[in-house]
């Protein structure tokens, strides 16, 4: 499939117009369902396939945030053979407590993976507490980077790096 193709599919099957209250607390008349995509195995091994291109050679673990980049985090590890850890919102309260659940990301070179970013909000509250785990975390992807020049802007400004596989101008 190629990137077009991709682009098309994910396009016909995750992208809603109507009213929407986005994570941001903005309201958008578009919204990119993204458990759309990602329930469907073609689709998310293809996407996959095309997103292991852009991992940072350096990358040690990949490390999924809930919950939507855990699909694409795993997806990217079985096709790559990179670790991922999977990072909570918020530390559960029973068992072991962790909000960085699997491999140990001490020391580690990571890149955060996530499915769609507007503002980077989640993103830099995940970094925040995976760097105070001691991660090294200079490298974000995602399957689509909706917030544009914006949302680059404010990663940028906490030493982040934003790869995307798609952009906004990439569908209808």
């Amino acid at each position: 499939m190629t990137h077009a193709e991709l682009a098309k599919s994910i396009d016909q099957i995750c992208h809603l117009k109507g009213d929407f209250l986005l994570r941001s607390g903005t309201r958008s008349h578009e919204y990119f369902d993204k458990y759309r995509f990602e329930s469907q195995p073609i689709l998310l091994k293809e996407i996959a396939e095309q997103m292991k291109l852009l991992i940072p050679k350096d990358t040690q673990v990949l490390a999924a945030l809930e919950m939507g980049g855990i699909p694409i985090g795993t997806a990217l590890s079985l096709t790559t053979g990179i670790p991922c850890a999977f990072i909570r919102k918020e530390a559960k309260e029973y068992g072991t407590c962790q909000f960085a659940e699997g491999i140990d990301i001490k020391g580690k070179k990571v890149c955060i993976i996530e499915d769609v970013i507007t503002s980077g909000g989640q993103v830099l509250l995940s970094t925040e507490d995976i760097r105070g785990l001691g991660a090294i975390v200079h490298n974000v992807l995602c399957v689509i980077n909706r917030g544009g020049p914006e949302a680059e802007a404010k990663l940028k400004a906490k030493e982040l790096t934003l790869g995307s596989l798609f952009v906004r101008g990439d569908f209808a």
